[in-house]
């Protein structure tokens, strides 16, 4: 804990001027990013008597260890800058509005030739039209499957219009009408991209008059006693109606409208958003943070502003934002979205009418949303800390691991030997701060020696970074993979990172209170004596045998039991299984690399985009092969000495024979099946551990965790 006297600034050095601080701890982490019309004032509350700060802040400024300011000309340079160094910086003590789900957006991709209709999540891209956010993925499916009726715009992805066009048949939506099907030139790119405005005017709250327009064809048509016509009209009509009852009208007068509501108490705040378009609710999202400090419900409001207008420009920031408490000074603000849309924005608290019942009705939603968060959390919290409380009573450690790293190899017959580390913090994950290496000291079975090698390379890092005081510099390590665990998990979210003094993230700097290794006495061995001769002693280390599930610690002859309804056992499963699967994962990535090597790597000068383009020409290698000379030389690039070298080489290279499984009779794929072959690990290779015994399929989910194993 470090004293705010010992890094105040002197009398006199802080500039009585709008601007924006940083406060550091002594890893030189940015721990907290704040804005102040005056520096002076502002800091100068930071440094009185503890007894008189907020207890959360007060554990930020005995956390931080130095301050730093950037003067700005004005409020708004402040707001601008104060918004990029949290989104660079994720301070740990900034208040950060955690979406409690990943909102989708029903888009419509105008920057196509044929424009589609579709799902999307994440940052928003240029030229693309969005609706929303929504709920829930079905909500938009079911609304899209009405309005494909009247609008048959294409929403398939690029691979089926790109077979469709191929084959000159399109697909099953084209058949029964919900596709105008482009793909096959039943209409032109003209008329499709017609077709995709009239949608988007449709869900932009446009409905009255193209409604009144069907109801008018409708009538002509049965006055011509066109009756089938007519019965098509009508339930287009209806199939519309039906559209527009999912989102009723709020607003009487077609308000374009944000309305923003805060519940909070002493240590949480809960935000709920109703996007309001042509007068009726087309989407809603709600965030959750932790109070930092006192901070008032104004200053809750301009960081959920932040939040959602910080990446938006033009029509997505509305005309209109209606909040239950205006920012102190609110000047700032409105003109920061002001210059977000490019016209004048209402910042403004609702006082009678419509509005202020719609606004009760979001208040009520934010006020269920933090009684749902703290009740879910309130559970939460307590089942982890008492894991956390078993772990360190069974490990005699002097208190509770907050951060572990655990540790696997996997290799298969010896081959594409890798190792995995994983970090639990406070009991949940932190994937972006996994790692994976390739072992090539050497190969085999040695399961012991691989562990020695992983823990030494990681904690000479950790000390080369705990060295550190200048410039990042890469030093990866021979074999390491650069990157983290990113993005290929469904609903991952990224965890605190160590920064060096640029805020770029730093791999190594930060060590566990508790490494545990998948292995039993010989593992966990190997841990410790790589740790000893780095002269490593703060460190405990234990390990997890999957066979009975035991705890083994070093220089100990017998294992350390826990109950089986342990709280702590359970943790420790939960991390010993994370490392084995993102083991597993990265050592089949390897695997499938050799095994699906195409024939085409084999002719002797023939590139990558020469085998691109024949790909593409053909389909598949299986076309190709039965194609003939003539047919081959017509791909761009290829010429008769070429195609005859093509030829000579898929003929000589006879597909492989598929694998069939014995007991089954079962023709398998031997790059898939591959990865239940014998991964070696410590206890039984193949079974799962919260039934040791019982084989596991590769890639089904444990039931009992909902987690790959």
């Amino acid at each position: 804990m470090a004293d705010p006297s010992s890094y105040r600034p002197k009398p006199g050095q802080i500039p009585d001027s709008p601007g924006v601080y940083r406060f550091r701890d002594e890893h030189r982490r940015v721990i907290y990013v704040g804005k102040a019309k005056s520096l002076r004032q502002r800091l100068a509350n930071y440094f009185q008597d503890l007894a008189g700060l907020h207890p959360r802040t007060r554990t930020m400024v005995t956390t931080a260890a130095s301050v730093e300011w950037t003067v700005v000309s004005t409020e708004v340079e402040a707001l601008q800058l104060e918004y990029s160094w949290i989104k660079e910086f994720d301070p740990r003590f900034n208040v950060k509005y955690r979406d409690d789900k990943s909102y989708p957006y029903l888009a419509v991709t105008m920057n196509e030739e044929y424009p589609r209709v579709q799902v999307m999540r994440g940052q928003k891209r240029k030229g693309v039209r969005y609706f929303g956010p929504y709920g829930h993925a079905w909500a938009i499916r079911d609304t899209v499957d009405l309005l494909l009726r009247v609008f048959p715009v294409r929403t398939c992805s690029a691979g089926v219009f790109k077979n469709a066009a191929r084959t000159g048949r399109p697909c099953l939506l084209g058949y029964i009408g919900k596709c105008s099907a482009p793909c096959v030139g039943r209409v032109s790119a003209e008329e499709h991209r017609d077709l995709a405005e009239e949608f988007s005017d449709f869900m932009a709250g446009r409905t009255g008059t193209y409604i009144r327009r069907l109801e008018q064809r409708m009538t002509e048509a049965a006055e011509e006693m066109e009756y089938e016509r007519a019965a098509r009209l009508r339930d287009d009509i209806e199939a519309l109606r039906k559209a527009m009852e999912k989102s009723a009208v709020v607003l009487a007068d077609a308000t374009d409208a944000d309305l923003i509501a805060v519940a909070e108490d002493e240590l949480e705040a809960a935000v709920q958003i109703f996007h309001v378009r042509g007068g009726r609710v087309r989407g809603q999202r709600g965030w959750v943070t932790d109070k930092v400090e006192e901070i008032t419900t104004g200053a809750l409001v301009e960081h959920a502003l932040q939040q959602l207008y910080g990446e938006e420009k033009g029509d997505s920031v509305p005309r209109e934002v209606l909040v239950p408490a205006l920012p102190d000074p609110v000047e700032p603000v409105q003109e920061w979205l002001a210059e977000r849309r490019g016209s004048g924005v209402s910042l403004r608290i609702p006082q009678r009418g419509d509005k202020k019942a719609l606004m009760e009705t979001v208040q009520r939603n934010a006020q269920h949303s933090l009684v749902l968060h703290k009740t879910r959390r309130a559970s939460d919290l307590t089942t982890r800390s008492r894991a956390l409380e078993e772990i360190a009573e069974a490990l005699d450690l002097d208190s509770a691991p907050l951060r572990i790293e655990c540790y696997d190899i996997s290799h298969l017959q010896g081959d594409d030997v890798v190792a995995s580390m994983v970090v639990f913090e406070d009991g949940l994950q932190r994937k972006s701060e996994y790692r994976r290496f390739q072992i090539k000291g050497f190969a085999g079975q040695d399961d012991v020696r691989s562990m020695h090698e992983v823990i030494g390379r990681r904690f000479k890092r950790y000390l080369a970074e705990k060295e550190k005081t200048g410039e990042w510099t890469d030093g990866q390590e021979p074999g390491q993979e650069s990157g983290p665990d990113t993005g290929r998990e469904p609903g991952r979210e990224p965890g605190e990172q160590l920064k060096d003094d640029e805020g770029r993230p730093r791999r190594f700097a930060y060590p566990p209170q508790l490494v545990v290794v998948d292995g039993g006495q010989p593992q966990v061995a190997a841990a410790q004596r790589a740790l000893d001769e780095l002269g490593i002693d703060d460190i405990a280390v234990c390990g997890l045998a999957k066979r009975l599930e035991e705890v083994w610690v070093p220089g100990e002859d017998d294992p350390v039991i826990l109950p089986r309804t342990s709280e702590g056992l359970y943790l420790l499963q939960r991390v010993r299984d994370e490392a084995h699967r993102f083991a597993i994962t990265y050592q089949r990535v390897k695997r499938a690399k050799r095994f699906r090597a195409s024939p085409l790597d084999d002719v002797p000068g023939l590139g990558e985009t020469r085998k691109q383009a024949l790909i593409k020409h053909f389909g598949s290698v299986r076309k190709l092969r039965s194609a003939t000379i003539d047919q081959i030389r017509e791909v761009p690039g290829i010429g008769l000495k070429t195609a005859e070298t093509i030829a000579v080489a898929l003929a000589q290279a006879a597909p492989a024979a598929p694998a069939v499984n014995t007991a089954t009779g079962e023709i398998m794929d031997y790059a898939a099946d591959a990865a239940d072959a014998a991964d070696t690990q410590d206890g039984a290779p193949g079974t799962r551990a919260d039934a040791p015994g019982q084989p596991v399929v590769a890639g089904a989910p444990d039931e009992r965790r909902g987690q790959e194993t």
